[in-house]
């Protein structure tokens, strides 16, 4: 694995990077303007790409890349897991000025050392601190770069926001994101499914709700589905359904509602005989009461959601008489969808 850690000044980088390299992981560095003389060091980024994907068994950390192009190029590998940082502003101008005081005793006893004459740094005040950290997080990248802002937006799989006064709770926060889980390179089933009705319901263009479903037999996509009108109707968002664009409120006057439930449409365009046993159906949403009376006369034999809705007790009661099994997965905020 790969983890590269970017973030704003004095967000805790540093400290975010030691904790990884507790669990074992190599720290890595890009210097493009470095000598690279060191084991682990690289000014040239195609060179350190190709040593971690060729060894890419171990575990490897680096807070040197900061360009989106390479981090990007990083993000195609299968072991890549980017970390951004950050944290208030007031709490990283006090923790600069705590590492301006530290740095300046540090010189003093060596200039005192040596028997040289010091004038010490002075920190800048709390406005330029700010200037620096907007031109850092929102101004343009050196050498037209994208800004870290960009960064941090883009392509980031896991945010951390360090107010954390002391190490020891930072610690116990990362901990508890297991950054090592081989599914944050590579979702387990439950995730990918669930990405993927995710996904389906982008399509969805039901002005109340959007909902999508995934149709899976022995973890093999069967069908899909999303809320809308039926096909040749208008669509519910250019005012094909008059129910839903109206002020009925959840699960009320479904009688004169036009559009289908993302569950329907799948369990209709799979068809009852590719439905069949040991198939389970993904809904991002739990499904209604209405979807779930055709979930069970379908055959299907475990329903897994994410997020609740209104009938939730109601549907899960008619579920757990027929024998269908349903759970609620909820897969981690840090994926893109």
């Amino acid at each position: 694995m790969l983890i590269c850690i970017v973030g704003t000044q004095c967000s805790g980088k540093t400290s975010v990077k030691q904790y990884v390299q507790s669990l074992g992981f190599q720290e890595i560095v890009y210097d493009a303007s470095g000598s690279a003389e060191e084991e682990y060091e690289y000014n040239d980024f195609s060179k350190l790409l190709s040593h971690v994907t060729q060894n890419w068994l171990k575990d490897f950390v680096c807070t040197s890349l900061n360009d989106l192009g390479m981090l990007r190029a990083c993000a195609q590998r299968p072991f890549f897991v980017l970390l951004s940082v950050d944290a208030p502003v007031i709490t990283r101008w006090k923790r600069f000025e705590q590492k301006q005081v530290l740095d300046n005793m540090r010189i003093t006893n060596i200039s005192l050392n040596m028997k040289i004459r010091y004038t010490s740094i002075e920190s800048p005040g709390l406005e330029q601190f700010i200037q620096n950290s907007d031109k850092e997080r929102f101004g343009p990248g050196l050498a037209g770069r994208d800004s870290l802002n960009d960064i941090l937006q883009s392509i980031s799989h896991v945010s951390i926001t360090n107010d954390f006064p002391e190490i020891a709770p930072l610690h116990d926060h990362l901990a508890s994101l297991a950054l090592t889980n081989p599914e944050r390179t590579r979702p387990g089933w439950d995730d990918y499914f669930m990405l993927l009705a995710s996904l389906a319901s982008l399509r969805c263009n039901c002005m109340k709700r959007r909902v999508g479903a995934v149709l899976v037999r022995n973890k093999r996509v069967v069908s899909t589905g999303y809320n809308g009108t039926p096909r040749g109707l208008v669509n519910c968002n250019q005012g094909g359904c008059k129910r839903c664009n109206g002020t009925a409120k959840s699960g009320e006057a479904y009688d004169s509602c036009l559009c289908l439930h993302a569950e329907e449409n799948a369990l209709l365009e799979a068809g009852h005989d590719r439905v069949g046993e040991n198939s389970t159906l993904y809904c991002n949403t739990c499904p209604c009461l209405r979807c779930t009376i055709k979930i069970v006369q379908s055959g299907v034999t475990e329903v897994v959601y994410n997020k609740s809705y209104s009938m939730d007790e109601a549907s899960a009661s008619i579920f757990k008489e027929a024998g269908v099994i349903l759970r609620q997965h909820s897969p981690p905020r840090d994926y893109p969808i």
